[in-house]
């Protein structure tokens, strides 16, 4: 669970302070996003994974266009993290089987955030 649990860390947009963005509407929600999953730790938490996955969805509508491929990769993954209804073993495959990518689609959002949105995320 370890593995799944730093893929949210990538993932989240969460680990640091959300500071005034810059890039209207897309910033705006990107910094609500940052602020619903904040304390998301739980994978396996169906109602959270949800919310979760209600704000990839905007986001994913809302994200610049070189964005798009990675919020669609972050779409992805909650919406197999919502099919697995918070079963470990299939959490666990997930993150094995996407991990790559949904990292990668993390650390594309992460600077483009923090370029753009001024989205500040501590290590």
């Amino acid at each position: 669970m370890r593995k799944g649990a730093a893929l949210v860390a990538v993932m989240t947009l969460s680990a640091g302070t959300l500071t005034a963005c810059s890039g209207g509407s897309y910033c705006s929600e990107l910094q609500n996003y940052g602020e619903a999953v904040k304390n998301f730790k739980d994978l396996t938490d169906p109602e959270t994974v949800d919310k979760i996955g209600t704000e990839v969805k905007k986001l994913s509508k809302s994200s610049p266009d070189d964005l798009k491929d990675d919020w669609s990769v972050m779409s992805d993954y909650l919406a197999g993290l919502e099919d697995a209804k918070g079963d470990p073993a299939k959490v666990a495959q997930l993150a094995k089987d996407s991990g790559p990518k949904v990292a990668t689609a993390g650390e594309a959002i992460a600077q483009q955030g923090k370029d753009t949105c001024n989205v500040m995320i501590a290590s």
